[in-house]
């Protein structure tokens, strides 16, 4: 009910809250290319745009859109959305490290995906549900995360401080089946059309080389 409030509001008003897209440099540390799937998780405001841009990326095998940082008991839409689960709404995203590495995953995260200076909000959504952070599951991506965030840090990539917390090992746990594949299924939804659309062509204007056009959805049972 919160984000169709939200939505409702949006359609009435000017795009307040449309993200700067900037281009900021690769990670300078990152990942050797290994045989098999791997899995990382992100946190970036609201999962329906986060989900959507990887699914545009080639090299992604799955995006779905879930929670981390809290139980399984609190893992529910409605109590997640009160803030104090301890959960971020996030997106699990399994990937072939052939095709595209975790270091590249981050840079189209903090390039596109959300904005990396936002403490406890991203755009017009507010609270810790929508924070910024990563949740590594390996020690080698909290390593190049740690890394990545540093670098970026000491070339002032953004106008303000970034403010991404790292919280490895944290468990996920999907979203209901009405949240997945939302961007996709919804394009005319006005909360996707103003605050998650833009991500998309910034997307496919800033890498090109790993664009998908056609975007891998999640199979979700009716």
């Amino acid at each position: 009910m919160r984000r169709l409030v939200l939505a409702l509001a949006l359609a009435l008003a000017t795009p307040a809250f449309a993200e700067e897209f900037r281009v900021i440099p690769p990670p300078a540390v990152d990942a050797a290319a290994v045989t098999g799937p791997e899995t990382a998780i992100f946190a970036g405001g609201c999962f329906w745009g986060v989900q959507g841009v990887f699914q545009h990326l080639e090299g992604v095998i799955s995006a779905t859109s879930g929670y981390a940082g809290g139980t399984a008991a609190t893992a529910h839409y409605d109590q997640v959305s009160g803030g104090d689960t301890g959960h971020a709404e996030a997106v699990q995203v399994v990937f072939d490290p052939k095709q595209i590495s975790y270091g590249e995953l981050l840079h189209v995260f903090f390039s596109v995906a959300h904005d990396p200076t936002q403490l406890n909000r991203q755009g017009p959504d507010v609270g810790p549900q929508y924070r910024s952070a990563l949740f590594p599951v390996t020690e080698d991506q909290a390593r190049i995360a740690k890394a990545y965030i540093d670098q970026l840090g000491r070339a002032r990539a953004f106008d303000a401080a970034i403010v991404t917390q790292l919280d490895p090992g944290a468990a996920f746990y999907p979203a209901e089946a009405y949240h997945q594949n939302f961007l996709t299924l919804n394009p005319d939804h006005p909360y996707i059309v103003q605050v998650d659309m833009p991500k998309i062509a910034a997307l496919e204007r800033m890498f090109p080389q790993d664009w998908r056009e056609v975007p891998v959805l999640l199979p979700v049972a009716d």
